[in-house]
């Protein structure tokens, strides 16, 4: 599994992607591995101001549904629309066309008190 070094990631398995004061938020390659096939990502939290630990979102695999935690407080502003109608690139592309939302962070400071990558492998391991 990887786990890119230029993202930060939470205990509940999301990793995030800093751009001056907007981050794109996914869930990790572990997160996917473990709920199997996703059918249906549920994500109606666009133009909300949402604290961190909130749920933002649901992702339904085969055998489950699995909440989504922001993992900062902030607005979200995008949710990826590729997901309705591909919820299959969260298990190919985690990383990537994968992602789930883009949100306005309203502490960068919060940032820095997320997990590296080295210490999300030391969680899951």
């Amino acid at each position: 599994m990887t786990f890119p070094e230029n993202l930060r990631y939470t205990k509940d398995h999301e990793w995030i992607k800093l751009e001056g004061n907007t981050a794109t938020v996914g869930i990790t390659e572990f997160a996917q591995s473990e709920l199997g096939d996703i059918v249906y990502v549920d994500i109606d939290s666009e133009g909300k101001t949402l604290n961190a630990e909130e749920i933002f979102g649901t992702v339904e695999a085969v055998k489950t549904v699995s909440d989504l935690f922001l993992p900062l407080t902030g607005t979200i502003t995008q949710v990826n629309p590729a997901l309705s109608n591909q919820p299959e690139l969260v298990n190919t592309d985690p990383y990537g066309e994968g992602w789930m939302i883009k949100m306005t962070v309203s502490n960068l400071a919060d940032f820095e008190e997320l997990m590296t990558a080295a210490a999300y492998q030391k969680l899951i391991s």
